[in-house]
């Protein structure tokens, strides 16, 4: 993990997430142009923050951990670049699922 990344916490129930990369070309060596691949809604946790504050005051836990892998919104999101890498700031509600 690169250094800047380290010391990024994102506060209450956020998380940062890197999106996967997108298949760029077939098994059989082809080539598929941008226009034609498909959005990837998948993403590995990076740095999750200590959770949401209930009403009674305490922290509500995330409900994923660094390394989780998650399914995300087509749309949403804060695109955030941090040492030439693009991450996603997200709420900790705003995923649709964790991938197992």
């Amino acid at each position: 993990m690169a250094g800047a990344l380290k010391c990024f916490l994102p506060l209450f129930d956020r998380v940062l997430v890197q999106r996967a990369v997108p298949v760029t070309q077939t098994k059989a060596g082809i080539l598929i142009p941008e226009a034609s691949q498909k959005k990837e809604l998948t993403a590995t946790v990076v740095a999750v923050g200590p959770g949401a504050l209930g009403e009674n005051g305490k922290n509500i836990p995330p409900a994923v951990q660094v390394g989780d892998e998650v399914f995300l919104p087509e749309f949403g999101g804060t695109k955030v670049t941090i040492e030439e890498k693009e991450y996603f700031l997200y709420r900790d509600s705003d995923f649709l699922a964790k991938i197992k």
